[in-house]
């Protein structure tokens, strides 16, 4: 079975709570509408270290909440996109993937800091040091849905 999403976060701005949506719209060049870091106001905005999209595998948040006990399920890692069946830790700078309408571009993993903690609770940098998930670009706009497969191009 190929991977697929299983969760869609965004978060309206810097330190806002991260909101659970079952679709929202990828746009090239941006991000995903209507979050903090496709509209210039997320933490990170200021610093010049935008990630358009950030994906996290679900069995690394299993392993975190078995481990450390840590809240993860209900967008407390602040990532964007939970997947499950695939591998992200695999994916090589430049590589495309599709998941359901929208390409993206794999840019890196996604680093960690204490900010989350401020967010979340203590234990957290630490939980996903190692595991905290990557990021992307997007590079053709569509739709992204909660059950859309992913493909690696």
């Amino acid at each position: 079975m190929p991977g697929f999403v299983e969760g869609i976060y965004i978060a309206r701005g810097a330190g806002a709570p991260m909101k659970h949506v079952g679709e929202v719209a990828a746009l090239e060049g941006c991000g995903l509408a209507g979050d903090r870091y496709c509209e210039g106001t997320g933490h990170w905005s200021r610093f010049g270290r935008v990630c358009q999209v950030t994906l996290i595998a679900a069995e690394d948040l299993d392993a975190i909440e078995k481990e450390a006990g840590l809240r993860v399920r209900d967008g407390e890692h602040r990532r964007n996109v939970v997947t499950r069946g695939i591998s992200l830790k695999t994916l090589r700078r430049g590589e495309r993937f599709r998941i359901g309408e929208v390409v993206f571009e794999y840019r890196g993993p996604r680093s960690v800091c204490r900010y989350i903690e401020r967010l979340t609770e203590p234990g957290m940098t630490q939980a996903l040091k190692g595991r905290g998930g990557i990021c992307a670009r997007v590079i053709e706009n569509g739709k992204l849905r909660v059950g859309d497969e992913i493909e690696m191009l």
